[in-house]
């Protein structure tokens, strides 16, 4: 399977956990959901999105990509990496929010909605963004002879750098989540 079409599979699972917290978000609203959930999907944003998915992004395509010829500054790789940046903020603000709120503070309520509203609005462009125009454009760039060694390169990511069975937790991660936001 190519580079970017094990990209694509992995954006289905953060798919599917953005659209657990838009289930767990309609919940907030209605006065019925708990910090717990959030501190979980924060876990798995850092964890999966970030530490498993964005690390073959940035550490492994984002350079071949660079080395093809695509420039890293004021182009589409500058785009994608401002948003991982603005991802992990969303993120962090949830996450500490989540912290305040479940030590009592109800006024971070609003900060969580606030947070993970505009991570999934950030996420859904971004994963639009790179399925229908990075990713083809990485394709087109990377010359066919060098995706064995991109193939390589995520294979040590996934196993030697965030460690094995790390990608395997998050799995069970989004499907805890999944089956929480639908109870």
């Amino acid at each position: 399977m190519k580079a970017t079409e094990i990209l694509k599979e992995e954006h289905e699972v953060i798919l599917r956990v953005l659209t657990s917290l838009e289930l767990e978000l309609a919940k907030l609203k209605a006065g019925k959901s708990k910090p717990a959930f959030y501190l979980d999907t924060a876990d798995f944003i850092k964890g999966f999105a970030d530490g498993c998915h964005h690390a073959k992004e940035e550490g492994v395509l984002f350079k071949y990509m660079e080395a093809a010829g695509i420039p890293a500054q004021n182009g589409p790789i500058a785009v994608m990496l401002a948003d991982h940046e603005q991802g992990r903020l969303f993120t962090r603000q949830m996450r500490e929010a989540a912290q305040k709120w479940q030590a009592g503070d109800q006024s971070a309520v609003a900060q969580v909605l606030q947070n993970a509203e505009g991570y999934i609005q950030l996420l859904r462009g971004h994963i639009f963004k790179e399925n229908n125009i990075l990713f083809p454009m990485a394709d087109r760039a990377i010359d066919p002879a060098k995706h064995h060694e991109l193939d390589d390169a995520f294979e040590h990511v996934e196993h030697v750098e965030t460690g094995e069975g790390i990608h395997e937790k998050y799995l069970g991660l989004a499907e805890k989540l999944e089956t929480q936001a639908n109870s």
